[in-house]
């Protein structure tokens, strides 16, 4: 369920319901935790496939020598370790919608294979001997400039022209700070039914607190913070101490104001951004690697890789942590 008040998402919600409808391939742009795969999963709900699979894979998540048989499947024994037929996504997605989250993340050699399928409409499995027809919606996201790493050579323009067809864009939770009220309720009432609670109520204050900080991990981050002030609350509410009691030190600026991602191209900044969250959250948890990824709502793999991406070394950090005097 998208939930929202503003006009900020009025937007978005419009365009969505102009493009669901139809076949046009989707491109879901903004930050990480913005909500892209529920975006992507209401179009294809509100789409003429509803009936049909609702099929995703984040591209940046699998490894480059697995994907293509996430995608397009194997048969037995087509590599060490094919032990069986295996149905790929495209396959699973047939009459119905796949999600590709984090395109700009995926290997240039697999971008190739994913242009094939998107201009024939065909899959081969890895060791078949024919192709695969597949009637697929094709709904792409993700957090880089594609158009910055087309540029870079790093994203294959063809493949850029077939995907960028309608554009999406989510705002980050800082801009649009009115929707947060509406979101903090629903996540307490999720909250409160999966854990058999009586509604535990914000007072004004915390709510204004939660609206002025900068929510650098977006919607995602803001779930999470409901969970833990709902378990920090105290008379039966939450109420302003708690919440600054669990906010990241640094107020209402947050990682949002720094300005070391102020300037420069998106990609860049959009790294900058990343790096700077990832750094804070680390020395929030510690160097406990496993706490920052479940706090930035991540894969402990999926942290190191991006960590590695953006030069950050992990194993270093926590030496150091190991090494300081308490």
């Amino acid at each position: 369920e998208i939930v929202w008040q503003g006009a900020a998402m009025q937007r978005v919600m419009a365009q969505l319901d102009r493009v669901a409808a139809s076949e046009t391939r989707v491109c879901i742009l903004g930050e990480t935790g913005t909500g892209k795969e529920l975006v992507a999963r209401t179009i294809h709900e509100r789409s003429g496939r509803a009936s049909g699979a609702f099929v995703t894979l984040n591209c940046a998540a699998v490894p480059a020598e697995l994907i293509e048989s996430e995608l397009f499947g194997h048969e037995k024994g087509s590599f060490t370790g094919a032990a069986g037929r295996h149905i790929g996504k495209f396959e699973q997605a047939n009459h119905g919608t796949i999600f590709l989250d984090e395109i700009g993340d995926m290997p240039l050699a697999m971008q190739a294979k994913l242009l094939r399928v998107l201009e024939e409409g065909e899959v081969e499995r890895i060791g078949g001997d024919k192709p695969v027809s597949v009637d697929v919606r094709v709904v792409v996201a993700t957090h880089r400039d594609l158009e910055a790493r087309v540029r870079g050579d790093k994203f294959r323009q063809d493949l850029f022209h077939r995907i960028y067809v309608f554009p999406l864009v989510l705002p980050p939770l800082r801009e649009r700070r009115e929707d947060i009220p509406a979101l903090v309720g629903h996540f307490a009432g999720q909250v409160s039914a999966q854990n058999g609670w009586k509604p535990i109520p914000f007072t004004a204050e915390a709510m204004a607190a939660l609206q002025s900080h900068a929510w650098p991990g977006n919607v995602r981050e803001l779930r999470n913070m409901v969970e833990r002030l709902m378990l920090l609350a105290t008379d039966g509410q939450v109420d302003l101490e708690t919440v600054e009691l669990a906010l990241p030190k640094g107020g209402s600026s947050g990682v949002a104001a720094s300005s070391t991602f102020s300037s420069g191209a998106l990609a860049e900044r959009v790294d900058a951004f990343e790096r700077e969250v990832i750094l804070a959250e680390l020395k929030r948890s510690h160097s406990n690697v496993s706490l920052a990824a479940k706090s930035l709502g991540l894969e402990r793999s999926h942290l190191y890789k991006k960590a590695e991406q953006l030069g950050i070394d992990l194993r270093a950090m926590r030496r150091e942590q190991e090494s300081t005097p308490e």
